[in-house]
């Protein structure tokens, strides 16, 4: 199975391919798109959508996991970010790519076991789960691989439960 993760955001929107072979998981690809801060914000979805459809269509995913957005303190933030998701659900629901929304804690959860793991800890496992030589930068990209690597294996504990 090969995953697009995605962790969306209007000036840097992370991203990595992984796939589950027989031998483990593998990264193909990560990496960020990026959009300059002084453009207009219809013109930066633009380039996300642009970017993640290109995404899409060269690596063929058969899923996309996506980040739920995190609500902090400062509501115009979480209001682009909002929109910059709204532009990568649009993206893959074009590509015909099926997606499932994980929250920050259930990616945590499942590659560390711990919902409060820091970033450090975050970033380490997703280094030693796909066997990288250094962790994936920048964070944004290490992100979108934790989000791949956590459908991966809620994948995996569903076709056990439906085994069982």
């Amino acid at each position: 199975m090969r995953v697009l993760g995605v962790d969306p955001g209007t000036a840097t929107t992370g991203y990595g391919v992984v796939e589950e072979t027989a031998e483990g998981l593998r990264a193909l690809a990560y990496g960020v798109i990026t959009t300059p801060a002084g453009k207009p914000l219809p013109q930066r979805l633009r380039t996300i959508h642009r970017e993640l459809s290109r995404l899409a269509h060269t690596w063929q995913p058969d899923a996309a996991a996506v980040e739920e957005l995190y609500f902090s303190v400062n509501v115009r933030t979480a209001m682009s970010v909002g929109q910059a998701r709204g532009v990568v659900l649009l993206a893959l629901a074009e590509a015909g790519v099926p997606v499932v929304e994980y929250s920050p804690l259930a990616v945590k959860q499942a590659l560390t076991g711990y919902g409060r793991a820091d970033k450090r800890q975050m970033q380490e496992m997703v280094r030693m789960l796909l066997g990288l030589p250094e962790i994936p930068r920048p964070d944004d990209a290490a992100d979108a691989l934790a989000v791949a690597v956590c459908h991966l294996h809620s994948a995996r504990m569903r076709a056990l439960e439906e085994k069982g």
